[in-house]
Order: C-alpha cells, then sequence, then structure tokens
C-alpha cells in the first residue's frame, strides 16, 4: 500500500479548517492524522469526549462534543467551534450507529430510528448546519461517509437503506450549493480494518466466509487508505469533482458477480526477471 502522504504536500490544507464528525475513532480518526499530517487544523468532534479529546491533542486541533442524534447538539458544535476556531472551510460526517445482524421483523422499531437518524438524518443536518455557514463565505468542501451496502444490500436493513439515502443526499446537496461555491461528496468504504471488523473476524462472530475473501484485491482496507480519498476530495487537487460516490472497499463491488463462478481467479504466478 502505498503511504497516505505520497502524492501531497505538508501545505495542502494551508491552515484552513476541517470538522471531523466522528473523528475520535476508526476512520473519522485516521481521517485527522492525515489532514493535520497536510496541514490541515482539525476541529474533532464525537460523542466520545474522551478519544476526540486524545485525537485533537494528538493533532493540536480542538475537541469538539457532538450527538449526531440531537439536532440542537449538532447546530450549537457549528456555531461553538466556528466561535472558538474560525471560519470552517471543510466538514466530514463519519458519525454512525452500526447495524445488529437481525431479521427486519425481529429488530425493534426503536432500534432502526437509532441507526437511521444517525447515519442519514445526523448527515442531513450536519450538512445544513456547516454549508449554511459555508455558503455565505463562498467556499467549502464537505465529504459525507456511505458504505458499499448503500449501493449493494446486505441483512443491515436500516443501515444500507440510510446509506442509500445518503448518497442520493450528497448528489442533490451539491447541486443544492455548487454554485455558493461548496463541493459535496461521499466515499463509500468496504470491510475496513477497524478493531471492530479485525474483533468480529478473529471471533468469527458475524460473518460467514472472510471478508478478504470477497474483494477483488483479497484483503480489507486499511482505514488510511480511506483517509487518503476522504482527504483528496477535500483538497484543492479535486476542485472540479462534486457529487460524486467514491468506493474505497477493495473491489467487493467489483467483484459481486464472480460469487456464482466460485469467486475472482487467484494471482498469476510470478517469475522472477532475468539477472544480469
Amino acid at each position: 500500500m502505498p503511504a497516505p502522504d505520497g502524492m501531497a504536500g505538508r501545505d495542502e490544507g494551508r491552515g484552513r479548517l476541517a470538522v471531523v464528525i466522528g473523528g475520535g475513532n476508526g476512520i473519522g480518526a485516521a481521517t485527522c492524522r492525515l489532514l493535520h499530517r497536510r496541514g490541515w487544523r482539525l476541529a474533532v468532534a464525537d460523542i466520545d469526549e474522551v478519544a476526540a479529546s486524545s485525537v485533537a491533542e494528538e493533532c493540536s486541533g480542538w475537541s469538539q462534543p457532538v450527538d449526531v442524534l440531537d439536532a440542537a447538539s449538532i447546530r450549537r458544535a457549528a456555531g461553538e467551534i466556528e466561535a472558538g476556531c474560525g471560519a470552517v472551510h471543510a466538514m466530514v460526517s463519519a458519525a454512525a450507529i452500526f447495524a445488529p445482524r437481525q431479521p427486519p421483523e425481529e429488530l425493534p422499531i426503536e432500534v432502526w430510528d437509532r441507526i437511521v437518524n444517525s447515519s442519514y438524518r445526523g448527515t442531513y443536518i450536519a450538512n445544513v448546519e456547516f454549508a449554511r455557514r459555508m455558503a455565505s463565505r463562498g467556499a467549502g468542501a464537505i465529504v459525507n461517509i456511505s458504505s458499499m451496502v448503500g449501493q449493494r444490500p446486505n441483512h443491515g436493513h436500516a443501515y444500507y437503506s440510510a446509506k442509500a439515502a445518503v448518497n442520493m443526499l450528497t448528489e442533490g446537496m451539491a447541486g443544492e450549493w455548487g454554485r455558493s461555491g461548496i463541493r459535496v461528496n461521499a466515499v463509500s468504504p468496504g470491510f475496513v480494518a477497524v478493531p471492530r471488523m479485525v474483533e468480529n473476524i478473529r471471533a468469527g462472530s458475524r460473518y460467514a466466509v472472510s471478508p478478504a475473501e470477497v474483494s477483488a484485491l483479497g484483503r480489507l482496507v486499511e482505514p488510511e487508505e480511506v483517509a487518503a480519498v476522504i482527504a483528496f476530495l477535500l483538497s484543492d487537487a479535486a476542485s472540479a469533482v462534486t457529487g460524486t460516490n467514491i468506493a474505497v472497499d477493495a473491489g467487493v463491488l467489483a467483484v459481486n458477480g464472480w460469487a456464482v463462478h466460485g469467486g475472482v481467479p487467484p494471482a498469476r504466478p510470478r517469475h522472477e526477471e532475468a539477472g544480469g
């Protein structure tokens, strides 16, 4: 895997402020660290205040409590971050509640509401609260974290339907705010090697087959690889990119149809080049 910093300069962020909602853990934390290395100032927003404070300290940034299930909390976070840190140029919406493995007839509607409200409603409110401020200045970039299951559903009926809604929201908001100088994009991770995923694989408690085996590359995605795509979409290098959704899934979506043929072909034999 190439180093995430390989194609970016230290001054890419040019001291501009990025807010990462859900920045205390996983993909959000990896994004904060990468943006910090690339010269962004960071506001780390998370319901896990201890984790947010730790990442913020590591990134010389601002720690902000936020609950994506609470519209007033998101609104308050946007105001307090701008009051304490200045104008926000970029926002990443990475917070979500993941789905238990239950058939829909056994899934309590209260659980369904929490999953959908965190993944979709919270993303919508965060987009609105930060974009209204960006629009008043005529510039900004937003990245919404979706999921590959927003394009290919699985057992998590609340989660995949919420992520599909995030995909449509991203396209709609790109049109809504494009003339105001705001770009809105989405990233759809696949099976990412965050601690929960790694533990589920080790314990054999969630997957009937190895997630790595259903990908074209035959491996999991590293959090830093997702962060690299997020950082690109926030950067000036993506100045003409808006309304798009980039899958960072090691090719799971691409090889979905291979299962009926026994999976993707194995690696070809390798031959050493003839030495001189």
